[in-house]
């Protein structure tokens, strides 16, 4: 699950997934495409969303992607098209850009749709995201 800051909505992704999937079969994880926030936790707003959804996402820190995630993961799903043009500049080679995909094409396939970035809106944004991602993971979970 990959997102600009990796505070917001990769650590949402991460968590809602972990917590439809076996985890002992199914590794998640979450990273930026920035260093802004390396080390830290996930921004209070996606931390309160996640736990009043039953979720807690409060031990993840912040990491920022690097290449060898292209071969440390089997898919990547992007919240954005700027984060999927910047996970896309740094792969190593063609065949493993295909591992790339927008989450929210678990829902509208093709239609290339972002989940919204809710860092600079209220808390209302964060609830949306919550839910978006939600419905994506779903879909996900259901094909593991």
């Amino acid at each position: 699950m990959v997102c600009l800051g990796n505070i917001c909505r990769s650590p949402l992704a991460e968590g809602i997934l972990k917590s439809k999937v076996d985890n002992s079969k199914v590794f998640v994880d979450s990273a930026g495409t920035g260093s802004w926030h390396v080390g830290e936790q996930p921004d209070p707003r996606s931390v309160d969303v996640a736990r009043k959804n039953g979720i807690d996402i409060s031990t993840q820190r912040g990491r920022q992607f690097s290449r060898t995630d292209f071969h440390d993961f089997d898919k990547i799903y992007v919240m954005d098209n700027s984060n999927m043009k910047d996970v896309l500049d740094l792969c190593p080679h063609p065949d493993l850009g295909k591992k790339v995909q927008l989450i929210l094409d678990e829902l509208f396939p093709n239609d290339n749709v972002d989940v919204p970035d809710p860092y600079y809106g209220g808390s209302s944004g964060f609830d949306n995201v919550f839910d978006m991602l939600d419905q994506a993971c779903d879909e996900i979970a259901e094909k593991l």
